[in-house]
């Protein structure tokens, strides 16, 4: 597996059941850090909203998820939230849905309809495209091999996430899983270089 499927960029819906408005909020994230970012900035534009539920994924190992209800009853936000991140088969991707109670209980049932309708939506509203996984290495290099370094980076569709350019730099660099191997060989052709694989990535 070389790709995986994310969200291309943020998007809105809205649902409403019985008085109840769902708003869900859909967006593209690389750590849980983002996530928390966008869940503080939504509940300070929602004071007043009953409830603030979430659902995430990130990564490609299928291990990294959260679901939250946020005071609803025990999986009845959360996890169909995160049910339709999964049917849509992406990843590195977050949904928070702000709901304003509008005086009817909706039941365990009526909940779960509402926050999968909800979610779903909003999923359909943003493109689904396709990235490439990344191998993070570092790489340690005299500045005159900068624009061999760079000539790599381009040809083998390399993303630098980290850049010291001074007499000695430092990079950090995502190697797309399709192109490891080559990139790998050409870098061991500079002389001078010195690189390793960032471990926990």
């Amino acid at each position: 597996m070389n790709h995986y499927n994310t969200i291309e960029k943020p998007s809105v819906a809205e649902y409403k059941d019985r008085g109840s408005r769902f708003i869900a909020y859909a967006y593209p994230v690389a750590t849980a850090d983002d996530f928390k970012k966008h869940l503080k900035a939504l509940k300070e534009e929602h004071p007043k909203a009953a409830h603030h539920c979430f659902a995430y994924r990130i990564g490609t190992d299928g291990n990294n998820f959260r679901a939250g209800d946020d005071g609803e009853p025990s999986g009845s936000a959360g996890k169909p939230i995160l049910g339709q991140i999964d049917s849509k088969g992406v990843t590195n991707v977050a949904v928070i849905v702000v709901r304003y109670f509008g005086g009817t209980l909706l039941g365990v049932p009526g909940l779960i309809n509402a926050y999968k309708m909800v979610t779903s939506l909003a999923l359909q509203l943003t493109p689904i495209i396709q990235k490439p996984i990344l191998e993070t290495y570092v790489l340690s290099f005299d500045y005159t091999l900068m624009n061999e370094v760079m000539m790599v980076v381009k040809r083998f569709g390399c993303v630098i996430l980290q850049n010291e350019a001074q007499l000695f730099c430092r990079m950090v660099l995502g190697i797309p899983m399709e192109n490891l191997e080559s990139t790998i060989n050409k870098l061991h052709d500079l002389h001078g270089l010195e690189f390793s694989k960032l471990q926990g990535k």
